[in-house]
């Protein structure tokens, strides 16, 4: 999967499966990457597989 630069976006997993993630960042001009905010217990134990 491919995300442009500045999207905000999430990666997750539910608990009854396996997630892996991996991430290359590659370097562009005038961009940043951060670690946005943690998802709480009461809305990971919430989500579902589709």
């Amino acid at each position: 999967m491919y995300i442009a630069a500045e999207v905000k976006h999430w990666h997750g997993a539910v608990k009854d499966e396996a997630f892996a993630h991996l991430s290359l960042t590659v370097p562009t001009e005038g961009a940043s990457h951060e670690w946005l905010e943690p998802v709480t217990d009461e809305a990971y134990n919430k989500l579902k597989i589709q």
